[in-house]
C-alpha cells in the first residue's frame, strides 16, 4: 500500500530566529513611530499630544442652543420666562446648560467652540449650585437633582478632554463631591425612575478619587484636604482601601480633628461597636453625616439585636428615651424602629427585650429614608456657594 510522503519542515535555525525577529522589532517599531511615538532608552513612550482648549464663553454653546431649541429639547429650566406656552419654547441664553451626551462614533467632541475653559466650568457649577439646586422655587427636587446631575457630568466631561488640573479643577470636584454626597441623602429611598443611588454612588466614587487625587499631586498643600479626605472614610465606611489611605497621609494630617475623628469611627465600625459610633456619630457636621448616613442603618440594627440579647429577661425594662438618644432618633422614629424589628414597647414607653426578635424584613422595609427628620432637613438644606462644603445653613 503506496503512502504519500510526507515532507518534514525543517526546523528555523537560532540565526534564522533571530534576523526574524529584529526584522519584527523593526517593523513594529517603525508602526509606533507612525502612530506618534518617539522611543527613548528601551522603553515605547507616547509622544506628547495637543490638548484642546475650550474657547467656548458661555455655559451652553452656540450650536447645541439652537439644535435643542429646533429640536424640542429645552429643559423647562432653560425656557426663556414667557415662551413657555408658545408652539416652540426659545431658549434662555442666560439659563442654557450644556447637556451631557456619550461619546458617539465620527463625532468630534474636542472641537474647541464646544469646550468651556476652566472660568466658564467655573462658573457653570456655581450657576447649577446656587441658582438651581439650593432653590426654593423649583420642584420637586428629583427633577432638580436629574437636571444638575446631568449637567455636572457635561462639565466633568469637558475637563476630562481638556485635561484640567489645579485650584480650579479641585474647586469644580469639590462642589460636584458636595452636591452628590448630599443627593444620596435626601433622595433616599426614591424610586429607581427618579433617583439611581449606584450611578451616583459611582461618581461620587469617581469624583472622589479624582479630587484626591488633585491633593496629592498639587504643588502646594490644600487648606481643603483634611475635610474631604474624612469625607472619604466615611462614606466608604469598612473599606479597606480607604482606610489604608488615610494612614499613609502624613502625620500632622492624619492627626486633624476631622480626620481624627473618622478614624474613630471607622475603628468603631470594624470592632461592631454601633454605641459608640452613634455616640461619635453626633460630632459630624451636617454634610460629614450625609456621608455616613448609609451606614446608619445596620448600625443601629446591630444595636437592637445586642440589646435584644444583652437584655433579654421577663423582668427587665429598658427606657424608650433612653434607648432613642442611644439610637440618636426621635421618640416617634424609635418606636417605629422597634415595631419593625419585632421589639416591644409596652403601655408606660418601656423596651421589653427578646431573643426571639428581628424576623426577615420584606424588601424596601427598614431603609434609612423612613428615619430622616425632615423638619431638621429643611433647616440644614445645602448652601452651595463658593465654599460648598462649609455652608450648609438654614434656607
Amino acid at each position: 500500500m503506496n503512502r504519500r510522503k510526507t515532507r518534514r519542515t525543517r526546523p528555523f535555525s537560532n540565526s534564522q530566529k533571530r534576523a526574524e525577529a529584529d526584522e519584527w522589532k523593526t517593523s513594529n517599531q517603525q508602526s509606533w513611530r507612525d502612530r506618534g511615538y518617539k522611543q527613548e532608552g528601551t522603553l515605547e513612550t507616547p509622544v506628547e499630544e495637543s490638548v484642546p482648549k475650550g474657547t467656548c464663553q458661555t455655559m451652553c454653546p452656540a450650536i447645541e442652543m439652537r439644535q435643542r431649541q429646533s429640536q424640542h429639547r429645552l429643559h423647562r429650566y432653560e425656557i426663556l420666562t414667557g415662551t413657555e406656552k408658545d408652539r416652540q419654547p426659545r431658549a434662555d441664553p442666560l439659563r442654557m446648560v450644556k447637556e451631557y451626551a456619550r461619546p458617539a462614533a465620527g463625532k468630534d467632541s474636542t472641537n474647541p467652540s464646544e469646550l468651556r475653559p476652566p472660568d466658564v466650568l467655573q462658573k457653570t457649577v456655581h450657576y447649577l449650585i446656587d441658582e438651581i439646586a439650593t432653590s426654593q422655587n423649583l420642584h420637586p427636587w428629583t427633577e432638580v437633582y436629574g437636571f444638575v446631575f446631568d449637567r455636572l457630568r457635561a462639565v466633568k466631561q469637558d475637563m476630562i478632554i481638556q485635561r484640567l488640573s489645579g485650584p480650579c479643577c479641585v474647586t469644580i470636584l469639590e462642589q460636584t463631591v458636595c452636591f452628590l454626597v448630599y443627593a444620596s441623602y435626601r433622595l433616599c429611598g426614591e424610586p429607581l425612575r427618579l433617583y439611581d443611588p449606584k450611578l451616583n454612588d459611582m461618581h461620587v466614587q469617581e469624583n472622589l478619587r479624582w479630587l484626591l487625587d488633585c491633593y496629592v499631586s498639587g504643588s502646594a498643600p490644600n487648606d481643603h484636604q483634611e475635610e474631604y479626605e474624612a469625607l472619604n472614610l466615611l462614606y466608604n465606611l469598612g473599606c479597606t482601601k480607604a482606610l489604608q489611605r488615610v494612614m499613609q497621609l502624613p502625620e500632622g494630617l492624619r492627626c486633624t480633628p476631622d480626620i481624627s475623628l473618622a478614624l474613630s469611627i471607622s475603628h468603631a465600625y470594624l470592632e461592631r461597636n454601633p454605641v459608640r459610633l452613634l455616640r461619635l456619630a453626633k460630632k459630624l457636621s451636617f454634610l460629614q453625616m450625609c456621608a455616613l448616613h448609609r451606614h446608619l442603618t445596620a448600625c443601629r440594627r446591630d444595636l437592637l439585636l445586642i440589646y435584644s440579647h444583652g437584655f433579654s429577661s421577663r423582668n427587665c425594662r429598658f427606657p424608650l428615651e433612653k434607648l432613642s438618644h442611644l439610637l440618636d432618633l426621635d421618640t416617634c422614629y424609635t418606636t417605629q424602629y422597634c415595631q419593625l424589628y419585632g421589639v416591644e414597647i409596652n403601655l408606660e414607653n418601656k423596651v421589653i427585650f427578646t431573643k426571639n426578635a428581628f424576623p426577615e424584613l420584606e424588601q424596601g422595609k427598614g431603609h434609612c429614608f423612613q428615619y430622616h427628620n425632615t423638619t431638621t432637613d429643611k433647616l440644614k438644606l445645602i448652601m452651595m456657594g463658593c465654599r460648598v462644603h462649609k455652608s450648609f445653613s438654614n434656607q
